[in-house]
């Protein structure tokens, strides 16, 4: 899933509604190479939670595109495509060390890994928020990406739920 040509520059698409994936096949089939992060998302439908992929950047695709050819006008017309991400009259190229750090956190299919597993009794430093770079220990993990730790704060224990994105092990 990594792309090395030098002269190829990742661009962000604006998607129609509901065209993810026509304007993926659309963009393979011209020949370009396309990057659609997904994650999973559990929902409460009816009663019962459903699992589904989701795009991470709902309404977006990135694309692959080489500069010196042009084509950027090329992936505009493309169906599904409302247009490329434009500050002014040219595209806006995305930073490649971006969508190579996306491809890494990713499985081939383009789905989301999901975060380093922990388990409670685990030691966790907070990476952002009011108590970045405070330790904790990991009590409980719930399903919905939550984590509750507990922290000394002032010389007691506190009960804490903070995101899985916002803690690292230690």
């Amino acid at each position: 899933m990594t792309f090395h040509d030098q002269c190829t520059t990742w661009f962000l698409a604006q998607l129609k509604p509901n065209s993810a994936q026509i304007a993926h096949k659309n963009l393979n089939r011209q020949g370009f190479q396309t990057f659609l992060p997904m994650v999973e998302e559990t929902r409460q439908r009816n009663g019962k939670f459903m699992s589904a992929n989701r795009p991470l950047f709902p309404g977006y695709i990135f694309v692959a595109i080489d500069v010196t050819k042009g084509l950027w006008r090329t992936v505009n017309a493309t169906y599904g495509i409302t247009k490329l991400v434009s500050f002014g009259k040219e595209p806006a190229p995305v930073q490649r060390d971006l969508v190579s750090q996306l491809m890494l956190g990713c499985d081939t299919s383009g789905k989301l890994l999901p975060p380093e597993l922990l388990e409670p009794g685990d030691q966790v430093m907070l990476t952002n928020g009011p108590f970045a770079n405070f330790a904790a220990e990991v009590q409980k993990i719930a399903p919905d990406q939550r984590v509750w730790v507990l922290m000394d704060i002032m010389g007691a224990q506190t009960r804490v739920a903070v995101g899985a994105d916002q803690i690292k092990a230690v």
